[in-house]
């Protein structure tokens, strides 16, 4: 069980995520995200569905199994819970998880086309691989819900997925590292679609994540 003052830093770490999205201009018009942080084995908090502003006072307590255990959620948030659960469910690692409407990354999404891997940031803070598409289902829906699980369990090491016709969710250990990748992803997709204007975006050649790990390893050490 999470203690108050591990409750207390999780929100804190939401709400600095949440802010740190709008400075770095990755989210969509309306400000529309939901942000979450794992409390413990089955329990999370979760964000109302519009952060901008976001005060740790606006997080609710929700459990893995869709129940309000804390706080209050607007009926368009209750959607959400099973969205965030669900990737909870099935990567007990992942500590934070952030869904936005980024535009270039959700043009992707409208397109129904996986985002490749081709920026360097990418590799830096993630993602070593094209974020796969979830086949389109209503919001919180058994059908989204089951196409995330799946596509969960055929791509093990993806720390992002693209919702089809819809958006970006992006997970990860701990709030910030989330937010970093919501950034990496939104700048990337940014590049492809300018790259397409001048013949396209081209593949890293073989043993980029390797260099790029040991790069990191070299200035850490």
């Amino acid at each position: 069980m999470t203690d108050r003052s591990d409750a207390t830093d999780r929100a804190h770490q939401l709400v600095e995520a949440a802010g740190q999205l709008f400075e770095a201009g990755v989210m969509s018009h309306s400000g529309h995200a939901n942000l979450s942080a794992r409390l413990d084995a089955e329990r999370f908090l979760l964000s109302p569905g519009f952060v901008r502003g976001l005060r740790p006072g606006q997080l609710a307590t929700v459990g893995l199994d869709g129940r309000l255990l804390d706080g209050e959620l607007q009926s368009v948030s209750t959607e959400i819970i099973t969205m965030h659960s669900v990737v909870y469910r099935a990567r007990p690692l992942v500590g934070a998880i952030i869904h936005t409407h980024s535009p270039a990354a959700t043009a992707f999404a409208v397109a129904n086309r996986p985002l490749p891997c081709r920026t360097e940031p990418m590799l830096r803070f993630g993602q070593a691989e094209e974020v796969p598409v979830v086949p389109w289902g209503p919001r919180g829906s058994d059908v989204s819900v089951r196409g995330i699980a799946d596509v969960l369990e055929r791509r093990p090491t993806t720390a992002a997925v693209l919702l089809a016709n819809h958006g970006l969710l992006v997970f990860g250990p701990d709030a910030a590292a989330a937010g970093r990748l919501v950034v990496a992803i939104e700048e990337s997709a940014e590049a492809e679609i300018a790259a397409a204007a001048i013949g396209g975006g081209v593949d890293f050649p073989d043993g980029a994540l390797e260099a790029v790990r040991a790069s990191i390893a070299r200035v850490a050490s």
